[in-house]
């Protein structure tokens, strides 16, 4: 059987907090719960509910090109006191895209919404990449990745990956995207429900 990669490679250790972090580790019981790829109009309305309901506060990784096309979506968002992330205007894979092209893309995010946060979409960028944006963005990735995306994945399954990894300061990924939806409805309401019964919060990255 494949095993899952849930955590990222342990090399990213070795870069400086200040430009990148995985996790966000403190004295407090917080977690940091973030979703990747919208806002989109199937999911996000639903993920903002659940949320709300456990007054949880999330980090949304945005996708510039739906933000352009769903501007209302932006703005709930942002009303309800979640942070935004850059996502990249077009969900590049920096691995497969040039650097110039890579740069471009993610600056034609700003005219729609304003962050000084970034994750790279799969996780991946090239050391060229890095060097060009670290001085305007922190980047995010995370410390459990709970597999919402991948149709092999059971929707109880993501919730146990969730549930067995996580730990104070750790950045969690969720996802608003079509492949997700259904996974995320069954795993996300636990997860909250879950924690929030050991006393913990939920947290927006600063």
């Amino acid at each position: 059987m494949l095993i899952k990669p849930i955590h990222p490679p342990f090399f990213f250790c070795w870069f400086s907090p200040d430009y990148l972090v995985c996790d966000l580790p403190g004295n407090q019981k917080t977690i940091y719960l973030t979703f990747d790829d919208g806002p989109i109009p199937e999911s996000t309305p639903e993920t903002l509910d659940i949320l709300l309901k456990y007054n949880a506060k999330a980090t949304f990784f945005l996708v510039g090109d739906n933000v352009r096309k769903h501007p209302l979506l932006y703005q709930k968002i942002v009303q309800q006191g979640h942070a935004v992330g850059n996502h990249t205007f077009h969900h590049l894979n920096g691995w497969h895209t040039p650097s110039g092209s890579y740069l471009e893309d993610v600056m034609r995010c700003e005219p729609f919404f304003q962050t000084r946060l970034f994750r790279p979409p799969y996780g991946r960028f090239t050391p060229t990449q890095y060097l060009l944006l670290r001085k305007q963005y922190r980047f995010v990735l995370w410390s459990v990745l709970t597999y919402d995306f991948d149709k092999t994945t059971t929707a109880r399954q993501c919730l146990q990956i969730a549930l067995n990894h996580s730990r104070e300061g750790s950045v969690v990924v969720f996802h608003n995207n079509l492949k997700s939806i259904d996974r995320v409805r069954y795993a996300l309401p636990r997860f909250l429900d879950h924690f929030s019964t050991l006393g913990y919060s939920f947290n927006p990255i600063s």
